[in-house]
């Protein structure tokens, strides 16, 4: 067995483990000592042998045919975006050396859009780091600001965390999202910094990643409880955009006519309301000591 990374061998054993044998109707008697199908029951159900398929969990074939992918994708009862994981994973890619780390900057004619747009928006890398926020968007949650990473905070952010009220759905929501993002790409030295540090700090990221669930994320309701306004109920749409791969633009919208609509409508008038000026005379009076004569 090759100790190189193996992420093919890695998806479909763990897909393999999330699959009943009721669900693809193989028989089940005695006592199974694995969660899920076995190997073998994977390879009848698929056509292949199962010496084939021990080869390809172990990274010894790490490049099988589009029919075989297909057909596991089948058994392993996946839907179109794990499917289309399933096949890049298998893709044959020529080997590639580390690259260094580079930063991500975004188009200056995106970045205009999103300070002008009247709506919270932001612009986030393929590895959920936010690279541009208006400032609606950091209205919405402070940590919605240039520098930031999301993932990092819905994880380990307790002000992140409370803002939504169902924050295990979405953190799986997110997880698959960030891995259909990243896709094949594993080897950025990004990417294993912020899986590694996610993975020794937080037990709950630690558990999604394992499952290897896989959703593409380009529009979604998002239910959020902000503490000054209440619950909002907004449209998220990420937006792919010419001249930077990989980054999106994503902006929050609320349907209109709603009560949300009103609320983020109060949010943007009270973030541009400017403060009150302080009144000179009382001022130079609070200065005063409370003996001193008045000239």
């Amino acid at each position: 067995m090759t100790e190189e990374p193996n992420p093919l061998g890695d998806y479909i054993r763990a897909r393999r483990e999330r699959v009943t044998p009721e669900q693809v109707g193989v028989p089940v008697s005695g006592v199974r000592r694995v969660p899920g199908l076995r190997r073998e029951e994977v390879a009848m159900l698929a056509g292949i042998s199962v010496d084939y398929y021990l080869r390809l969990e172990q990274g010894r074939d790490r490049n099988p045919s589009v029919q075989v992918l297909e057909s596991l994708a089948r058994v392993l009862q996946l839907d179109d975006d794990a499917t289309a994981y399933l096949l890049r994973l298998g893709a044959d890619k020529p080997r590639r050396h580390r690259r260094r780390p580079r930063k991500e900057t975004v188009p200056p004619g995106i970045a205009k859009l999103v300070a002008t747009l009247p709506l919270p928006a932001h612009v986030e890398s393929r590895y959920l780091d936010v690279l541009a926020a208006n400032a609606l968007a950091t209205a919405l949650s402070p940590r919605l600001a240039a520098g930031a990473n999301r993932l990092r905070d819905v994880f380990l952010d307790p002000a992140e965390q409370a803002l939504y009220p169902d924050w295990e759905n979405a953190t799986v929501v997110m997880v698959a999202g960030f891995r259909d993002s990243v896709g094949t790409d594993t080897d950025d030295p990004r990417f294993i910094e912020l899986v590694g540090e996610l993975s020794l700090a937080s037990p709950r990221f630690s558990r999604l990643w394992a499952r290897h669930d896989v959703r593409a994320c380009e529009g979604a309701p998002l239910h959020i409880d902000h503490p000054q306004v209440g619950g909002l109920r907004l449209n998220r749409e990420r937006l792919g955009f010419a001249g930077a791969a990989g980054q999106k633009l994503v902006v929050y919208h609320p349907d209109p006519g709603t009560d949300s609509a009103e609320k983020l409508a109060l949010l943007a008038s009270v973030m541009q309301t400017p403060a009150a000026p302080r009144d000179a005379t009382a001022g130079e009076q609070d200065s005063r000591s409370p003996g001193a004569p008045r000239r």
